[in-house]
């Protein structure tokens, strides 16, 4: 019986090393495992804060280009403040000069020529000359004689213009202002 108790020690002994040893590979790979996970989770950390650290440095070098923007943007206006006030004083603090001479220098008298060009481009006008009938100026001899005579030259020019109007726009004058006739000259009755 000793014998076989030898023996049954022995297949225990032998179990138990088989399943020491079992665990012994388990517990390795485990480790091994554990530590690959560790080292991916290293890495990803590792690479998580490159990429961080990398955002930060482009987010810093916006941040520095705009303050650089801004303060340049200061610069120009403060040096436009003392251009304005110094054209201002040579200029005897005059605001509309100073005005005029910055449309004129600006280009906007010339954009307005170009926009006004656009506008009419196209059109055909009509071109009236009216007159007042050859009448002669004086040198004010016969006043009242020339006072009536531009008063009726004005009153003989209201029907051609009505016609012109009316030809360019479509529009009539209305019935208190005249009407539109074909003669231009008017009778003294």
């Amino acid at each position: 019986m000793y014998h076989n108790l030898n023996l049954i020690v022995v297949v225990m002994k032998t179990k138990v090393q088989e399943a020491n040893g079992d665990l012994y590979k388990k517990q390795k790979t485990a480790e091994a495992y554990l530590y690959q996970k560790e080292k991916e989770a290293e890495a990803q950390k590792a690479a998580a804060d490159a990429t961080f650290y990398g955002r930060q440095q482009i987010v810093d070098g916006e941040l520095y280009a705009k303050k650089k923007e801004a303060e340049g943007l200061i610069a120009i206006a403060q040096a436009q403040g003392i251009y304005l006030r110094t054209l201002l004083d040579s200029l005897g603090g005059n605001y509309a000069a100073l005005r005029n001479y910055l449309m004129i220098s600006g280009g906007m008298f010339q954009e307005m020529a170009k926009i006004n060009g656009k506008a009419v481009r196209g059109l055909q006008p009509k071109i009236s000359i009216w007159t007042n009938g050859g009448g002669e100026a004086t040198d004010g001899a016969g006043g009242e004689n020339n006072a009536m005579k531009e008063i009726a030259g004005v009153y003989r020019m209201l029907p051609p213009l009505f016609k012109t109007v009316n030809e360019q726009t479509g529009k009539s004058p209305t019935a208190w202002m005249g009407t539109l006739t074909d003669s231009a000259h008017c009778t003294n009755g």
